[in-house]
């Protein structure tokens, strides 16, 4: 869908209005996304990660998410349990390393996402929960 907020005809083509740099501002902080085969395993990561200063905050859904997903030549299902998984770019060298201690699957999922902005308190908070 086209955000017409952003965008004008000329000569039957669209043309986009953004700023030369459209992308937005980072910040240090981070959100990482992780599934996980069993709750138990989530709640498992999820304390070690807290226990250790990895991350500020986890939040597990769960009620289970379906993954399709190819994998070793083949189309295959899921039921999973998702991380949301809040720290700064500091500690993710480490947070990785633990989710794939601590991890079941041979490859997990480990995606990360720049916290392009926040409240001030909360971010002070995630700052300041990650630190040893």
């Amino acid at each position: 869908m086209l955000n017409t907020r952003f965008a004008f005809r000329s000569n039957s083509k669209i043309r986009y209005n953004l700023p030369a740099n459209n992308m937005p501002p980072t910040t240090q902080f981070r959100l990482v996304l992780v599934t996980c085969p069993t709750l138990p395993e989530a709640r498992k990561i999820s304390r070690s990660l807290l226990q250790k200063h990895l991350a500020a905050c986890v939040n597990i859904h769960t009620a289970p998410v379906e993954s399709i997903y190819r994998w070793r030549g083949k189309i295959e299902t899921a039921r999973e349990h998702l991380l949301l998984i809040k720290t700064t770019a500091l500690r993710l060298k480490s947070l990785e390393r633990e989710v794939l201690r601590l991890h079941s699957y041979e490859t997990p999922e480990f995606l990360v996402l720049p916290i392009s902005s926040g409240s001030r308190s909360y971010l002070s908070w995630l700052s300041d929960s990650c630190k040893k």
